[in-house]
């Protein structure tokens, strides 16, 4: 059976199915990113555009993300793969930090391998492999302090601690985590958690508490002042956008309870991993949930399999406190307000190895013909997807239900702005861009010819962003100036006459990606800037 043979193949020569599973993902990776088979999308032009102003940290998110961008452009120049080869090289990283635990560590290749197969065909691990954003560290650093966590409560190989080592890793990857994202923090309460089910299963290794709070001191003074430093000199405004954007101020704190937004987030999940290696994670979880629940309180070994996945006490702690609390958690949240999919991210570093369990369970259960042919045939539908998630703009696909279709666009459009400036203006020099969102405005900064600095304007009661704490055109009096707007015209913004000598538009434009129309534009031709600069509303994040 072609189960078996791939059962086989795996125990013989687990190594060897680590180094493909990483080696061909990264190289169609590589492809898909330098043959421009996506431009960048909006976040990722605005991480970028940060590199150009480094600092302790942004209004939106930790400044790990502008330094990592920085040092691939560096080496690559400002190009799309420079901006992505962080994405790239860190999905590289993640499946031999999940052999380190799960193979080294633990002592199972075999479910190592199994592991490194979801997520090499999980459309989020995909997905980070090649948009960079602040996710994809923040994965490395949550797995690096999974492993970290483990290796200081468990005894090495002949029995001895392990030392400080772990500790000094748990430091390092936690407050690097946090420079990351601000998610990181909830890692202190997750390994609260572990060491207080170690401490019922009478596994907990002598000193471990104190070590514990010193490496977690660190990771915070490492990780959080930087940002803690740049949010007392920006009036908190960090803080502030964070508390907004979860539902603690604003409109969204004003509602308790609502149903409209949990349809989506459920769905989102379900489409991060596929649902049926999602199923076998829901599956992995409840059962090791229950023999972790019924263990706690009894002496056991931390290492030495008592589990009827073959997992100890030590390694099922850790699986269960690194999934349910964020999933149960951000799915609670849900029920409030608006959660993004991505919020829940990391636990499915910890799902992967849930459903490699169950995979592995069933794989090695004898299973029945029809069993072995679903789980087949699971695995190839979950690489078709892959290879369609990177190929699909090379298949004849409709627009309308390209999946890819509403990212595309943006480097049309700033070329054509570079366009109108070159063809309206009497000296296309002195023309600076800019827009209302941020969106648009990183995106013109990217795209238009030369990469000029571009500005975000405030005209209305939109939300903060990080352009509008950089201020506005300074030394630009007398220029002319391109403002690009979403959608089609909806009128000229009323500020523009006390900002300009003279407008003229709305001008439409609908960028195209391979002569494929995909999003319309309008801008206003501005001419004789006077040197008056909106400033934004400090009350709106």
């Amino acid at each position: 059976m072609i189960l078996d043979s791939i059962t086989n193949s795996i125990k013989a020569k687990p190594a060897r199915w680590l180094f493909f599973l990483i080696l061909l993902p990264t190289l169609l990776r590589v492809w898909f990113v330098a043959t421009g088979q996506l431009g960048l999308v909006q976040d990722e032009a605005q991480y970028w555009d940060w590199t150009r102003h480094l600092q302790l940290t942004y209004y939106s998110k930790g400044p790990l993300i502008a330094w990592i961008i920085a040092l691939f452009t560096g080496l690559l120049g400002n190009t799309e793969l420079g901006v992505r080869m962080g994405s790239i090289v860190g999905a590289a990283l993640f499946p031999l930090l999940l052999w380190w635990l799960v193979a080294v560590l633990w002592k199972r290749p075999v479910l190592a391998v199994l592991a490194v197969f979801l997520a090499a065909v999980s459309p989020l691990f995909e997905a980070l492999g090649i948009l960079m954003t602040t996710d994809n560290p923040f994965v490395l650093c949550w797995t690096l302090s999974m492993i970290a966590l483990y290796a200081a409560s468990t005894p090495d190989d002949s029995g001895r601690d392990r030392g400080l080592w772990p500790f000094l890793l748990l430091a390092l990857a936690f407050g690097v985590g946090i420079l990351a994202k601000y998610t990181m923090l909830g890692l202190v309460g997750l390994v609260v958690a572990y060491g207080i089910l170690l401490h019922r299963g009478g596994v907990l290794p002598r000193r471990f508490w104190p070590r514990l709070f010193v490496s977690l001191v660190v990771g915070v003074l490492l990780g959080f002042l930087p940002t803690l430093i740049w949010n007392m000199q920006n009036d908190f405004v960090g803080y502030k956008h964070v508390l907004h954007l979860i539902g603690l101020t604003g409109e969204g704190s004003k509602t308790i309870f609502r149903l409209s937004r949990v349809p989506e987030y459920v769905g989102a999940q379900l489409g991060f991993a596929l649902p049926w290696w999602f199923w076998m994670m829901l599956v992995a979880g409840l059962s090791t949930a229950r023999q972790v629940w019924q263990g706690a309180g009894l002496r056991m070994s931390a290492t030495i399999p008592n589990n009827d996945n073959g997992a100890s006490f030590a390694q099922s702690a850790l699986l269960v406190v690194f999934f349910w609390p964020m999933t149960l958690f951000f799915l609670a949240w849900s029920f409030h307000t608006k959660v993004l999919a991505n919020w829940n991210t990391v636990s499915f570093v910890a799902g992967c190895v849930l459903g490699a369990l169950e995979l592995e369970r069933l794989c090695l259960s004898n299973p029945s013909r029809r069993t072995s042919r679903l789980l087949v045939s699971a695995g190839v539908a979950s690489i078709l997807l892959l290879l369609f998630l990177h190929l699909h703009q090379l298949l004849p696909i409709p627009a309308s239900i390209n999946p890819a279709h509403r990212l595309k666009g943006w480097e049309d459009m700033g070329a054509r702005m570079g366009q109108v400036a070159e063809q309206r203006f009497a000296d296309p020099k002195r023309v600076f861009f800019m827009s209302d969102v941020y969106d648009i405005t990183s995106s013109l900064a990217f795209y238009v010819p030369g990469q000029p600095q571009t500005y975000c304007m405030w005209w209305y009661g939109r939300r903060m962003n990080q352009y509008d704490l950089w201020g506005g055109p300074e030394g630009k009096l007398g220029w002319d100036a391109v403002l690009v707007l979403k959608g089609d015209s909806a009128g000229m913004p009323p500020v523009l006459t006390d900002m300009f000598a003279s407008v003229s538009g709305p001008y439409r434009y609908v960028a195209s990606y391979r002569d494929v129309p995909v999003r319309p534009f309008y801008y206003y031709l501005c001419y004789g800037y006077k040197g008056l600069w909106p400033r934004h509303d400090t009350g709106t994040f």
